[in-house]
């Protein structure tokens, strides 16, 4: 194919192009961004406040979001329509105050009905010095638009992209002060169309894109984005090697731990989500399991306890009612009961189907895929041993449980790792001799540098959760500086970002 790019002398159109420089959520930046846009899979309701707090929190560095007008005028983040009670909601044939009132309950999972819509001017105010908002003007008034990004002095952290006309008229409310994207394609003249019309962004399909292509648009002072809805990692390794400044994706969390995978050569420290990607997918469940596959984690938690009838299922509370709205305790309910049961009707959605998977379904699913953090919470020794080794997960599996257990599990197969609890220091040299332990699980707050190379010293591999306040990167960076083996987390992207810094660091 011939592209028709840099036609124009630069000079001529470098003035009007381009150029703009972007609020960089993330110090030290990523060789790109990565731009959430909203999909089928997604967890959280796409326009809501709790979707802009993950995107946040995970170290996205974009959402992408689209807006509409209301009956009074005001522009609102919505899906048009959304189906409430079976019956298409439009914004625009309802006031503000009317959207802002809407549960979003009564569209998405029970757990959001404390969410709302939000208004533009609140997304922009969440939004400050945390996450970048590509804001698809097609459906707003341009003067509206650019009243509530400039009021808000957000031009730095806003891209508005859409047909030519919304880059035209935010040009002329803004006096060039907002940013615009448009889509390009072969056959047009890129410096003298995207000069005429103002741009500061291009979006280039991945089919249409090149290393050449963007390096042209670059050398306009343009930002590329490029659309990957539906694509997986051959298409992001494409756009990635061609240089694009923003990937939209449907999965951010699983582009950025591709990315991160192919970038480092040895990893620091081994990631064990906990209960499965359960901040993705149900916990205990098999598509937790394929998450946690699909970001490519090292270990997978789970929890195993029986029914009434001494069938094994995956569930981590005695009681049934927080994960599948049973109240009973699953020792008290036949095997029967529990295969009807939704382990997703909290999370809705592609969900809603989602069963508890009984033991066996998922070693059957995960057995040579993943390392098993097995915690043995109500099965008796004999059981567990015989069922991992039905299924050929000895070797790849750690127990979790106390010595005396651990003790008997020994007895019967001296080739599962045993991993007990570690809550005092001066534990270690009797666990040693007691349980001949593969690993600790070492509690967080009596981690430091001497007591992590006295459990190597042993031939011991240490393991914590970094759970609830420990969920921070300044401490698995600590944790990773004393040489902690495995991290256990809910927060897989925020350990991912801890290694991306530790190896920008050392590069440096």
């Amino acid at each position: 194919m011939r592209w028709t790019i840099l036609t124009l002398p630069l000079t001529l159109v470098v003035g009007c192009l381009g150029g703009t420089s972007f609020f960089e959520p993330l110090a030290p930046p990523r060789p790109f961004q990565i731009m959430a846009q909203p999909g089928a899979a997604q967890s959280v309701p796409p326009y809501s406040q709790a979707a802009l707090s993950r995107y946040g929190e995970d170290g996205v560095e974009w959402a992408l979001v689209d807006l509409r007008t209301t009956q009074d005028g005001q522009l609102v983040l919505t899906d048009n329509p959304l189906i409430v009670e079976r019956k298409p909601w439009l914004a625009e044939h309802h006031t503000l105050a009317e959207c802002l009132a809407l549960d979003l309950g009564a569209v998405y999972p029970k757990r959001f009905a404390s969410e709302r819509l939000l208004a533009l001017t609140n997304a922009l105010q969440l939004a400050r010095s945390n996450l970048n908002l590509c804001l698809n003007g097609n459906h707003a008034n341009p003067s509206a638009l650019a009243r509530a990004i400039l009021d808000a002095k957000m031009e730095s952290q806003v891209v508005v992209s859409g047909e030519l006309a919304v880059a035209q008229g935010l040009w002329a409310a803004t006096q060039g002060k907002v940013a615009t994207l448009a889509r390009w394609q072969p056959g047009l003249d890129l410096a003298s169309w995207a000069g005429t019309n103002h741009l500061a962004a291009v979006e280039i399909d991945p089919s249409d894109a090149s290393p050449a292509v963007v390096a042209a648009c670059h050398a306009l002072g343009l930002k590329v984005k490029m659309p990957l809805s539906g694509a997986g990692p051959e298409t992001w390794d494409q756009a990635i090697a061609s240089g694009a400044d923003w990937l939209a994706t449907e999965a951010p969390e699983e582009l950025f731990a591709h990315a991160l995978w192919r970038r480092i050569t040895h990893r620091p420290v081994r990631v064990s989500c906990h209960r499965g990607a359960n901040r993705y997918a149900p916990e205990n469940t098999l598509p937790a399991l394929e998450k946690s596959l699909r970001l490519g984690v090292d270990f997978m938690e789970f929890d195993i306890r029986a029914t009434r009838d001494g069938q094994y299922y995956l569930l981590h509370d005695s009681q049934l009612g927080r994960t599948t709205g049973l109240r009973a305790a699953l020792a008290l309910t036949p095997s029967s009961t529990v295969k009807s049961l939704s382990a997703g009707w909290y999370w809705g959605g592609p969900f809603a189907t989602t069963r508890l998977p009984s033991l066996d379904e998922f070693l059957r699913e995960a057995s040579g895929k993943i390392e098993l953090y097995v915690d043995a919470k109500a099965i008796p020794p004999e059981a567990l041993a015989e069922v991992l080794a039905r299924f050929q997960a000895v070797e790849r599996s750690v127990v979790y449980q106390g010595a005396d257990y651990l003790e008997k599990l020994r007895t019967i197969n001296p080739r599962i790792r045993a991993l007990p609890p570690l809550e005092h220091p001066e534990e270690l040299g009797q666990l040693k001799a007691r349980v001949k332990p593969y690993g600790v699980d070492a509690a967080w707050n009596i981690l430091s540098r001497d007591l992590i190379a006295a459990c190597h010293a042993a031939g011991i591999v240490v393991f914590s959760d970094a759970l609830d306040a420990h969920e921070t990167v300044a401490d698995y960076l600590q944790a990773m500086e004393w040489g902690i083996d495995v991290i256990q987390t809910d927060h897989p992207l925020r350990v991912m970002r801890a290694i991306e810094l530790r190896e920008a660091r050392r590069k440096h």
